[in-house]
């Protein structure tokens, strides 16, 4: 017996749940599998979407032989405390790519990656556990990207970016191209607007905003 659950059940959950359906009807052949989506404090007996929600607790507690697990919460600090308390209570990482994304050549995905309808990671890419991309973002080659990272939708990021972990970048945000000698920086933290037009490296936490992108203001680190 398998078990896979999607924790949250918000917006961007029920958008992931079909992907995660779709993907394990092609990929998998055990029958034996059961779907759920996961909320901290859910009530017994929900359902969202016609999936089951359970517990926390109750997604540790099931007896099934493995379980799996990914994060459909946009908050990156939220997902890291999620992900370091399930993987430390035995349960395991899975990614979701839909269907029609395109993981193209020679790129390295770490664990927990959500990879959106249309979403297209070219070559030669590099990019750490629990990332988020949503519909019709695309990471272009040698770009290297830390953990915990999101994406918001038809996010545009050129070659030789550098994206630091727990950064955010929004809607149709375009990420300038770097070179191998100089990429383009995006720091440790940082929140890229939504339509913002990034021209030059951001420090951490910064946050900016236009086209050209400039700076906001300074978050405090968490």
């Amino acid at each position: 017996m398998e078990i896979y659950g999607i924790v949250g059940a918000g917006g961007f959950g029920r958008e992931v749940m079909p992907l995660v359906e779709e993907m394990l009807s092609v990929i998998s052949d055990n029958q034996d599998l059961r779907v759920y989506f996961v909320v901290e404090n859910a009530t017994s007996g929900e359902f969202v979407n016609g999936i089951q929600v359970i517990s926390e607790q109750e997604f540790l507690r099931d007896s099934a032989d493995r379980k799996f697990f990914n994060i459909a919460i946009a908050d990156a600090k939220t997902r890291e405390r999620i992900a370091n308390k399930l993987i430390s209570n035995g349960c395991e990482p899975f990614s979701v790519q839909a269907l029609n994304s395109s993981n193209l050549s020679n790129n390295q995905i770490g664990p927990g990656a959500i990879l959106c309808p249309y979403v297209t990671v070219t070559a030669n890419a590099e990019i750490g556990k629990f990332f988020h991309a949503n519909i019709y973002s695309y990471v272009a080659h040698d770009c290297i990207i830390g953990d915990y990272v999101t994406f918001a939708p038809k996010v545009c990021c050129n070659g030789n970016v550098i994206i630091e972990d727990f950064a955010y970048v929004g809607t149709g945000a375009v990420i300038k191209q770097g070179t191998r000698e100089n990429p383009t920086r995006i720091g440790k933290g940082a929140i890229v607007g939504m339509g913002a037009v990034v021209t030059k490296s951001i420090p951490p936490y910064a946050v900016v905003v236009g086209n050209p992108a400039e700076p906001l203001k300074k978050r405090t680190p968490q």
